[in-house]
Order: structure tokens, then sequence, then C-alpha cells
């Protein structure tokens, strides 16, 4: 089953404010794909993310060039994956993806990237321009894991 929700987000604010009420939601096992252009807001969103479930001053830097940030937190390890200089999808299982997807909590910067190793139970989160200057659209789609918990997002 796919349950999809669309969000208009009024400024960067919203985009990270999205980003702490997913963390809330948040449980071991999940996976979130952010997809978007450059500067679509996926850092913002997943800075957010790790911050409301870790502490508000915890330093999260994209993991541009490290591929994979990971912090522990009470609900369990964070792990903060950018692959876009991922140069094929075999290369995320030396960054321990297998690990992340099995006990912690994977956030994923350009998922794309992992073409066939993308998981079955997964929640998709594609930001967009929105309408105004500064604006954007949140689609989010739940492929199993998270129909239950869209609703709670709904505004």
């Amino acid at each position: 089953m796919t349950a999809t929700l669309s969000l208009d987000l009024a400024d960067e604010a919203a985009t990270g404010d999205l980003g702490r009420r997913l963390a809330t939601l948040s449980r071991p096992g999940d996976v979130i794909l952010l997809s978007g252009n450059l500067g679509a807001g996926k850092s913002t969103l997943a800075r957010a993310f790790v911050q409301a479930l870790t502490s508000e001053d915890e330093e999260v830097p994209s993991p541009t060039f490290t591929l994979v940030q990971v912090y522990e937190a009470e609900a369990g390890d964070i792990w903060h994956f950018d692959l876009y200089r991922l140069d094929k999808p075999d290369d995320a299982f030396e960054l321990g993806i297998e690990d992340a997807f099995h006990g912690g909590i994977s956030v994923i910067e350009w998922p794309d990237r992992l073409g066939g190793l993308t998981p079955r139970r997964r929640l998709e989160v594609a930001l967009s321009a929105g309408a105004s200057e500064g604006s954007r659209r949140a689609t989010l789609s739940s492929h199993d894991q998270w129909d239950d918990r869209l609703k709670d997002l709904a505004p």
C-alpha cells in the first residue's frame, strides 16, 4: 500500500519544522529518502531531523564529502547519507548501509544513487520549488513503512 501527502512549506523554517515533525514519528528501521534539486532543502530537513533526536546544538554538517555521518540518539543511531558522490550503488555497502537499514534510522540524500539497493519499505520525501519565492513543496510517499503515520503530518 502506498499513501501520499503533499505539503506547502512557506520558507526554510517550515522545511526544518517538517524535519522535526518527521523525527518525532520515526522509529528504528525507518528509511527516509530525500530527493530534489540542489538547494531544494534536503540538508535543511535532514539537519532539523537529526537535531530533533539528538540536541538542538548538535553540529550536523552535510556529509557531501564523508558520504555518511552517524549520530547517537535515544531512539537509535541516525545514519545521514549524502550519496551525491557515490560512484555505483554497491559502494553503499562500504558505508555500512546494511547496518543502517537493519537497526538505525536512515536519512538519505540523493537516494537515486542506490539503484536496486533502495529498500522496499521507505518514506520518500520529494522537495521542489513552491509557488512563491523561498517556498517549497514536499511530496511524501509512503511505501508500507509510514502509511499509518502520514496522517499525523497532515495540516
